[in-house]
Order: C-alpha cells, then structure tokens, then sequence
C-alpha cells in the first residue's frame, strides 16, 4: 500500500503534460504587455498623425 502511494507521489512530481501549455502563455502574456507599452509610449504621435491624416481628407479632427 506504501510502494502503491509513493508511486501516484513519484506520477504527480513528473507529470509535465500542461508545461507546454503554459509556456506558450508566458509568452504570449509577454507580448500583449509588450504591446500595449509601445502603443502607450506613441498614444500621443498616433493621435496627432490618425488627426493630420483626417484633416487632410477633409474631415474633422477628434480632441
């Protein structure tokens, strides 16, 4: 009965089936905050170049 728990210990130590899993959200995780950093840092230029390019097409520009 010892051996039989010792060995559902050992199964559960080595089981590695949702490593990969969670490996691919790591990075995942890490380039949408990647994402949003950059898109935070040019909100500003962004918005000044998406109001140039409306007012060159004759439309008004949002605030």
């Amino acid at each position: 009965m010892l051996m039989y728990f010792m060995n559902q210990i050992k199964s559960l130590i080595s089981n590695e089936r949702g490593q990969g899993m969670v490996e691919y959200a790591l990075i995942i995780s890490g380039i949408a905050i990647v994402v949003f950093v950059v898109f935070g840092a040019l909100s500003g230029q962004l918005t000044t170049t998406f109001n140039t390019i409306i007012t060159k097409l004759g439309g008004t520009p949002t605030p």
